[in-house]
């Protein structure tokens, strides 16, 4: 996977993550990706300056910590097209261990025979 593929990846990510839940702490959003901090408010910022989430402060934090991410319309199009591909990639990765798995098999039965 290139830099571009996980860059990908990884901004889809956040989009879904946003997608199901607007409410979070940068903290609780990187946590439940899997992803460090730094990487999180890297995602976010590019996400924001393509104008594909917006970020506001959640008032009734006492902390001012959370924060409500929305998807733009933009984003929401965004999403749409990277489901699409991760999609398409997942059903390629499929089928090619399906056929490899159908070699292997058809080998191991010609082996017996």
């Amino acid at each position: 996977m290139n830099d571009t593929e996980n860059k990908e990846e990884s901004q889809f990510a956040v989009l879904r993550k946003i997608s199901d839940k607007t409410k979070f702490s940068q903290r609780e959003m990187a946590k439940e990706l899997g992803f460090s901090l730094g990487k999180l408010n890297y995602c976010i910022r590019g996400l924001k300056k393509k104008g594909l989430i917006k970020i506001q402060n959640f008032k009734k934090s006492p902390k001012k910590i959370r924060y409500l991410y929305l998807l733009t319309p933009k984003g929401i199009t965004s999403k749409t097209i990277l489901t699409i591909t991760f999609m398409k990639k997942k059903i390629k990765e499929y089928d090619e261990l399906k056929n490899e798995y159908e070699k292997l098999k058809n080998l191991k039965k010609n082996q017996k025979n």
